[in-house]
């Protein structure tokens, strides 16, 4: 537990003293925002900072600093490290310098940015990527809630209807009218869940396994854990520490802030929240997997089932979401069970929502076509939802087929996450600014992401050795571009 509470200490102290560096650096100041210049009533429209706030932290959380903390995890005590440090140098200064390079350029999205500081290609490559990664996303989000509601009242496919239905009224309605009054309310709940549960942890205060007590992969040890912690648990956790899904959610909320200086408390602020979401969410999972929790807080039909079988591993068995269900149903009882349906229900669902709704926004910018008519707003998510409806259709064909697909989209998330340090990189060195900021967390997530696209069974599949150093390889040729590119360019790029 002493690793969890300096953990928690550590984020804090982060916000405090790094998000004013972050802050510093970039230079926030006092002109009009595009809430105020462009304000539409539609998707620019200024919002209270609260709000905004609870908001940017549901869009970018969902179930990911839940699920992937407890899968995190499973390596051992290194994810507390990865979670604290990818959360304070890498994750909630991505967040925040992608956030205000959307609040300059008019709250546009990550590939209008990219394209703006790496290129037309890298722009059209990124559009394309972006659009099927939200697309993949809103429909992932609509299937799996069907089932954990279908199988409490109702029929799978009458909730897949009823969640479709809440899409399109996210996707097409002004920002203020559903997710401005819904998403501060699941926000404030799984709040209130994570608080709760930190609560019965220092209550409890389990011996658990510490940091000092060695960085080594303890799933392969005891868990039968297959993957390599390196690169595996830098796409694993990937919402609690570093996601590039944050960078398409943010544009979303740069289009409804009054004031630049609300930067650092929305979007530095909002990473460091769900990194405390992450940090619960891992003890929670070092409790359940390490210190034999899972004794304690299962019921003796399920406990029986698990030893009374030899097929299934530990972490096989008890899945992220049943370990979510189980604590929070054992330690807050009845009260506990609401939340955690609300964690693995609501949240996912709010998360597809922003989705397909950030998927009109990237379709909108990438042609031009404003988006003040509620017929232009039909008529460009027609196409968003005939393929988010065609994903789900295979995915409830194919359901463990979409689940291989899934992994993809994890190592899709930090692959963005690389290309928006990158951007955020190109712009800082181009203004004259200290980019070593951006460089060094852009340099290990490129490391990271070519790492476990050559290594990860999901694809090529490689040798160890030759993965490793084709992405060392990779990421000195990016530094080396990098320096080519600032010892030649004369001109700074688009003033923001």
């Amino acid at each position: 537990m002493l690793s969890f509470i300096l953990s928690v200490i550590a984020l804090v102290i982060g916000y405090m003293i790094y998000g004013r560096v972050a802050e510093r650096v970039f230079g926030p100041d006092d002109r009009p925002t595009p809430a105020i210049r462009k304000a539409d009533k539609i998707d620019y429209i200024v919002l209270p900072p609260w709000r905004i706030f609870m908001i940017q932290f549901l869009n970018i959380a969902g179930t990911g600093p839940i699920f992937g903390a407890i899968m995190g995890m499973w390596f051992g005590p290194a994810a507390y490290l990865w979670i604290v440090l990818g959360c304070i140098f890498g994750g909630a200064v991505h967040d925040y310098i992608s956030g205000m390079l959307s609040l300059r350029h008019d709250g546009c999205g990550l590939a209008e940015l990219t394209g703006i500081y790496l290129g037309p290609f890298a722009r059209k490559a990124l559009i394309l990527f972006t659009m099927m990664m939200m697309m993949l996303v809103g429909a992932f989000f609509v299937y799996c809630p069907a089932l954990i509601l279908s199988g409490i009242w109702g029929e799978k496919m009458m909730w897949v209807i009823i969640i479709f239905i809440y899409y399109i009224a996210t996707t097409i309605m002004p920002v203020d009218k559903v997710i401005g009054k819904v998403y501060p309310v699941f926000a404030i709940s799984m709040i209130f869940m994570v608080i709760a549960i930190a609560i019965v942890l220092f209550i409890k205060f389990p011996a658990l396994p510490e940091v000092w007590d060695g960085l080594g992969n303890w799933g392969a040890e005891r868990l039968g854990l297959k993957q390599s912690l390196f690169p595996a648990l830098f796409v694993t956790i990937a919402c609690g520490a570093v996601s590039g899904f944050h960078a398409t959610q943010s544009p979303m909320m740069a289009r409804c802030m009054k004031s630049e200086r609300q930067g650092r408390p929305i979007f530095y602020g909002a990473m460091i929240t769900e990194g405390l979401v992450a940090l619960v969410w891992a003890t929670v999972s070092s409790y359940f997997f390490f210190s034999k929790g899972y004794m304690e807080v299962c019921s003796p039909e399920v406990l029986e089932r698990f030893l009374n079988q030899d097929q299934l591993s530990l972490i096989q068995f008890f899945d992220a979401p049943t370990v979510v269900t189980t604590v929070c149903a054992s330690w807050l009882g009845v009260f506990g069970s609401i939340l955690a349906l609300l964690g693995v229900v609501a949240a996912p669902i709010t998360t597809g929502g922003s989705s397909f709704r950030t998927a009109r926004l990237i379709l909108s910018e990438s042609l031009g076509l404003q988006q003040t008519s509620s017929r232009t707003r039909l008529l460009l998510s027609l196409p968003v939802f005939a393929v988010g409806i065609a994903l789900l259709a295979w995915q409830i064909g194919n359901p463990s087929g979409f689940g291989t697909v899934w992994q993809y989209v994890a190592w899709g998330t930090q692959a963005m996450a690389a290309v928006t340090l990158w951007v955020c990189t190109v712009y800082l060195a181009g203004q004259r600014k200290f980019y070593f900021l951006t460089l060094f967390p852009a340099l290990f997530m490129t490391m990271v992401v070519v790492d476990f696209l050559l290594i990860s069974p999901t694809t090529f599949n490689l040798p160890a050795l030759f993965s490793h150093t084709t992405a060392g390889v990779a990421t000195v040729a990016a530094l080396v571009t990098f320096i080519i590119w600032k010892r030649r360019s004369k001109t700074v790029p688009p003033q923001a």
